[in-house]
């Protein structure tokens, strides 16, 4: 978990981690951030990649790798793997050529919670975002395009237990004017899901919604996302990228946890928890 201005201190020692420090800190440029991204999520193999496999996975040239490597500070690839071994030492993922195509994208999901544990070791910055997004009145939750979906359900379960949640699933001009309206109402932090592709609306709003001062809280697919520069704290939790379409396990159990921690925050939680089930109760509103 980091923040816009670095990773703090989480006593995890894992290789995404480690990989994840040695690039913050660095302006990259956007094809720099994909290698970096491919490079997490992949950490376990990336100290015994050439240029030109980690050129495939991250899909991008060789020189662009080369350039990636200078970027760092480093002579090239060859000393940025050196590096790479030393400090984040670990074994070759074995090939799960049993494995189909389906299993595999599992697989890389399973992958991805694990990173996801790995950065929650550190629970500093998701106490942080939910103790921020708890002391919001009323609470503007974001997300667009393949990012509504995760907003829409952390809006949904939020409004069991926060007073005024506004979802803000729906672009257009409308937009930054429903931000300025909770802004009125006396808003002082957003929630934003982003996930690939990054729709250059979001980018808009969020730059707005920080001009309105409002702090912005982010769950993204990466550290390196371009929201990353519009976003005060960012928590990262990857996609999976081995169907058609990306898969989002990882994100939106992120969310779940940061609405464990909102409702650490908000004291009469239990207590609206608890209304709700007995109305639903005498509705029968549920058929179990």
């Amino acid at each position: 978990m980091s923040g816009t201005s670095g990773t703090g201190g989480n006593g995890t020692d894992s290789p995404a981690v480690r990989l994840q420090a040695l690039f913050e800190g660095h302006r990259l440029t956007p094809t720099q951030r994909r290698i970096a991204h491919s490079m997490v999520r992949r950490a376990s193999e990336v100290p015994f990649l050439s240029s030109v496999e980690l050129a495939e996975l991250a899909g991008v040239s060789q020189p662009s790798v080369t350039r990636f490597a200078v970027a760092l500070g480093f002579d090239g690839y060859p000393a940025l793997r050196r590096h790479l071994r030393e400090v984040a030492p670990a074994e070759p993922v074995a090939e799960s050529g049993s494995c189909n195509e389906y299993q595999q994208a599992v697989e890389a999901e399973i992958e991805n919670l694990r990173h996801l544990a790995e950065a929650l070791a550190d629970p500093g910055p998701v106490r942080e975002a939910g103790r921020t997004l708890a002391a919001s009145r009323p609470l503007p939750v974001l997300g667009l395009r393949a990012a509504a979906a995760q907003a829409r359900g952390f809006a949904y379960f939020a409004a069991k237990v926060h007073a005024d949640v506004r979802l803000l699933d729906e672009g257009g001009t409308m937009l930054h004017d429903r931000i300025d309206a909770a802004v009125r109402a006396g808003a002082s932090a957003l929630l934003c899901f982003a996930l690939p592709r990054h729709p250059r609306e979001v980018v808009d709003a969020l730059a707005h919604a920080r001009g309105a001062g409002l702090t912005v809280v982010t769950v993204a697919d990466s550290a390196f996302a371009p929201v990353a520069k519009v976003s005060d704290l960012l928590l990262p939790a990857a996609v999976g990228t081995g169907l058609a379409f990306d898969t989002a396990c990882a994100p939106m159990l992120l969310g779940r946890v940061l609405l464990e921690s909102m409702c650490d925050d908000l004291p009469d939680a239990q207590a609206r928890l608890e209304e709700f089930d007995t109305k639903a109760a005498a509705r029968g509103l549920f058929v179990d």
